[in-house]
């Protein structure tokens, strides 16, 4: 049997913060990208602390399909959409109690990290039993919650 490492990606990336719930003006950041196979539908936005309201890094993380999707046409439901924004610019909206942000990102960038993510696992080729594995245990225990009979 073929044991694969997991593997994490990030790229920083210029982005522009256009809207903010606490009517912040707009300001120029740096969003790390990250992507890990060892969770492999999903991406991660971090942002540095000094643009964030609790002054701490802070992570979202949602559907890889998602950001593929919105660099083409509107996405999203809940927390985070995704939309293109001009001929160059995807945006990236963000819900949380606190507020609401909206931050653009230049699409190549985008479309750069992505690549390189589905160069590590294609769309399709996910693996999810350890996803699955890790979720049972956390539900129902090491042993599977089950009584012995």
């Amino acid at each position: 049997m073929t044991t694969t490492l997991p593997v994490t990606l990030e790229q920083p990336t210029r982005a522009r913060l256009v809207a903010a719930g606490n009517a912040a003006p707009e300001r120029g950041l740096t969003v790390a990208l990250r992507y890990a196979s060892a969770d492999p539908l999903a991406i991660s936005l971090v942002f540095p602390a000094e643009v964030t309201l609790t002054g701490t890094e802070v992570t979202w993380a949602f559907a890889r399909s998602l950001l593929d999707e919105g660099l083409r046409a509107p996405s999203g439901a809940g927390d985070v959409h995704v939309w293109p924004s001009g001929r160059t610019r995807t945006a990236v909206e963000l819900h949380a109690p606190r507020g609401l942000a909206v931050v653009e990102f230049g699409s190549s960038a985008l479309r750069r990290f992505l690549r390189r993510t589905y160069a590590l696992v294609a769309a399709g080729d996910e693996d999810l039993t350890d996803q699955v594995h890790r979720a049972l245990r956390a539900l129902f225990g090491p042993d599977g919650g089950g009584a012995a009979g």
